[in-house]
């Protein structure tokens, strides 16, 4: 069963989304194990094609199930190829350079994996059209994840002792799963909305899956914070400029509730960075519009860049998690 409830956070804490610019494996995971020393993350490279990606490396960690890549996207099919056998390939190489820049250290450790309904809107059934809209396989889907990302978090535990895994679920297709936006494969139709109930039960049961923390993060507007709260969720991470006043109320409850936010404050893309103090002054601004503790604030609020960073040049990337960290200390030095 999960440990969600029983980790303490440490006060000024900063981290990185997961997706990183290039292809230098080992200069990435240096950079970030480097940079976030309290909460460096496994990064992903998509540059270097596909099983890369966060879709194609998460599809790589499924129990008996497989896909392979179609000029469409990624579809199921009946048994391993050579697209899975890359994905398997660049983890493992991931896991090398992870290994190497980890020697020794102990502390919180995190590592990210797509969830079960972006993967079932994202990866197509064998007849074309996404497996979101087959129960069936949403079932499958989940199950086998949860089993994965199980196998996957001992793995990391094998390769870095001294970690303390902390495992992130993406799902920046989640809103449009429940809302009923996720189009069909013609593009003339959308999947219906999704249960409510059955998406926050498969959530749960990834969740319970991993005996670690699990931050459960999206990019995407209208993040259903208290569906993930409810799923089992210790931290919710998401880009902060899309807060509006009508979510305070539920960020509020999961803060009291012990949540914590990743709140994505740093620019993704390339541009200028603002002061550390002015990066977090609309986190401020939140807390005191929900007339919470400005001492809890440090520990409470994880300072994220607004989503991965992919996008940006290297030189960006590590200007961006070096600004994060920076950030996390001024809140932490000037709450108010």
């Amino acid at each position: 069963m999960s440990t969600n409830g029983s980790l303490v956070w440490p006060e000024s804490l900063a981290t990185g989304v997961g997706s990183m610019p290039g292809t230098d494996v080992r200069e990435s995971v240096r950079t970030v194990v480097e940079t976030l020393e309290a909460l460096p993350h496994l990064p992903e490279l998509p540059a270097r094609g596909p099983g890369a990606d966060m879709v194609g490396r998460s599809l790589g960690l499924l129990v008996e199930l497989y896909a392979h890549v179609q000029p469409s996207g990624w579809r199921f099919a009946d048994r391993p190829g050579r697209d899975r056998r890359r994905a398997e390939g660049f983890l493992r190489e991931d896991l090398d350079a992870l290994e190497e820049f980890t020697q020794g250290y102990a502390g919180l450790l995190k590592i990210q994996v797509v969830g079960p309904w972006t993967l079932a809107a994202q990866v197509e059934l064998r007849g074309g059209e996404a497996a979101l809209g087959d129960p069936g396989a949403c079932r499958d889907i989940t199950a086998s994840l949860a089993e994965g990302v199980r196998l996957h978090a001992d793995e990391v535990r094998r390769r870095v002792p001294g970690a303390a895994l902390v495992v992130q679920v993406d799902e920046p297709l989640l809103t449009a799963v429940l809302t009923g936006r996720v189009p069909t494969a013609s593009g003339y139709r959308v999947h219906g909305a999704a249960d409510r109930g059955v998406v926050e039960g498969a959530l749960r049961e990834v969740v319970d899956a991993v005996d670690a923390p699990v931050v459960m993060h999206s990019c995407a507007p209208g993040v259903p914070i208290g569906l993930l709260r409810r799923a089992g969720a210790a931290a919710i991470s998401l880009d902060a400029s899309l807060l509006t006043e009508s979510d305070d109320e539920m960020v509020g409850e999961a803060v009291e509730a012990g949540t914590v936010l990743f709140a994505g404050v740093v620019p993704s893309v390339e541009g200028p960075l603002s002061d550390p103090g002015g990066s977090v002054e609309g986190v401020r601004k939140l807390w005191r519009r929900l007339g919470l503790d400005p001492a809890a604030l440090s520990r409470a609020v994880a300072i994220t860049p607004a989503c991965g960073l992919a996008g940006a040049s290297p030189a960006y990337a590590r200007s961006a998690l070096a600004r994060c960290v920076r950030a996390a200390r001024a809140l932490a030095d000037n709450p108010e």
